[in-house]
């Protein structure tokens, strides 16, 4: 179904459902922002709403234009520029050491499927293309395709984009479910070695009988776990003058960034209409006006759910299989990449004893780019990372192509 009307209502349904899930359920576990995009990807694959096809779906052209910048300055209006400062140096060194995790990634990944052989002609543009699009974009990806010419082979150029949807959605998941999963096992370790002591004193006579009641047996007395991603803020009171403010703000800061980056162009420079806007909600998130508005991040989680659900849609499965072998190299060489990034990125971040959020987020800025690390800091309750991750993640756009043609030329 393409119609723009029933799309969006589905996709508010899958938002409450997933919302309910997390608070009623024993998938509160995976989060909301997990739920809205497995749930939206279930459906797209299973017909209910279109797969986005382009100009066929204006509705999902019109989320990732539009909702998604919205999504992006209101959650940056929560920012403190302290903090940004305080987490900037360790997300940095974390893309960069990505960045060159991917084109390591690029070499072993042809080396391992026989690239030169499997593909021929187009071995160093597919190179090039995924090289760029997992250090920067989408901008990348097109750029480096139209560069090589790999745009122009339908069959190839299509595999390529659906194996790049799926893994960036894949790998989406992994980025948010791996530090919650860390998170908790390190809270039922503590509790347990808690416990133990405890239990060690009681025995000896030098202690209280009754255990102190912990956060999982609070859990079970209550019948609900505590969620970390239900924010105090996500449930703001919301006057219609606030409202107003807010999208004035935003439709205002939008176009003046989307002028500002043409502007700019004319004059020879080239920057990313996504840096200007970054650049405006923080320069606006110091403003003690701007602090008293009240509903900016209830707007900003909505709409960043609705980006979700459309690139969870875009994860079109019966695609990938349509393309036969010439799929699952891709979706191999792709896999590889992935891998030896994100063993370079949560390597380092062990060695230099970097947090595994900030790893993650990192890592979510070099493959897929700067809206899904603010997504992913945002799930996170990482507000702190939020706007580090955005201009890591713009940087990647900056740097994607140049990188990507580097390693076409000189590695492959």
């Amino acid at each position: 179904m393409t119609d723009p009307v029933f799309i969006l209502c589905v996709l508010g349904v899958v938002i409450v459902v997933a919302e309910l899930l997390t608070r009623y359920t024993p998938a509160r576990h995976l989060g909301a922002t997990l739920l809205v995009m497995i749930l939206a990807a279930v459906l797209a694959n299973l017909g209910v709403i279109a797969i986005p096809q382009g100009e066929k779906t204006p509705f999902y052209d019109g989320v990732l234009n539009w909702v998604t910048s919205f999504a992006i300055f209101w959650l940056l209006l929560r920012v403190n520029l302290r903090d940004l400062l305080q987490a900037g140096r360790p997300m940095i060194a974390l893309f960069l050491i990505g960045s060159l995790g991917t084109a390591v990634g690029v070499v072993l990944g042809m080396w391992a499927v026989d690239g030169k052989v499997v593909f021929g002609e187009s071995y160093r543009g597919i190179g090039g293309v995924f090289a760029g699009t997992y250090t920067g974009g989408a901008v990348n990806f097109n750029a480096l395709a139209m560069a090589y010419g790999v745009n122009k082979q339908g069959v190839l150029f299509g595999g390529i984009t659906v194996v790049d949807n799926v893994l960036t959605t894949v790998w989406m998941m992994a980025t948010i479910a791996i530090p919650l999963a860390a998170q908790r096992l390190w809270r039922a370790a503590k509790a347990d070695s808690q416990e133990g002591r405890l239990q060690n004193l009681t025995s000896a006579g030098d202690g209280p009988t009754d255990r102190p009641s912990t956060e999982l047996q609070q859990a079970e007395e209550t019948g609900r776990m505590a969620d970390p991603l239900e924010f105090a803020e996500d449930q703001e009171l919301l006057h219609p003058v606030d409202l107003g403010v807010l999208l004035a703000l935003g439709a205002g800061s939008i176009y003046l960034s989307d002028v500002t980056h043409l502007w700019l162009i004319e004059e020879g420079m080239i920057v990313p209409s996504v840096v200007i806007l970054t650049t405006l909600a923080l320069v606006l998130a110091q403003l003690p006006v701007v602090q008293r508005t009240r509903g900016s991040q209830v707007l900003g989680m909505f709409a960043m759910y609705l980006f979700l659900a459309v690139i969870a849609a875009a994860c079109d499965l019966a695609a990938l299989w349509a393309n036969g072998r010439m799929g699952l190299v891709l979706f191999a060489l792709a896999g590889i990449v992935i891998m030896v990034h994100a063993l370079f990125t949560f390597g380092a971040a062990a060695l230099f004893r970097i947090d595994l959020a900030t790893a993650a987020i990192a890592s979510q800025a070099n493959i897929g780019g700067a809206t899904t690390a603010l997504a992913v800091a945002r799930s996170l309750n990482r507000r702190d990372l939020a706007a580090p991750g955005v201009l890591v993640g713009s940087l990647g756009y900056a740097l994607g192509t140049y990188l990507g043609f580097f390693v076409a030329r000189y590695l492959l």
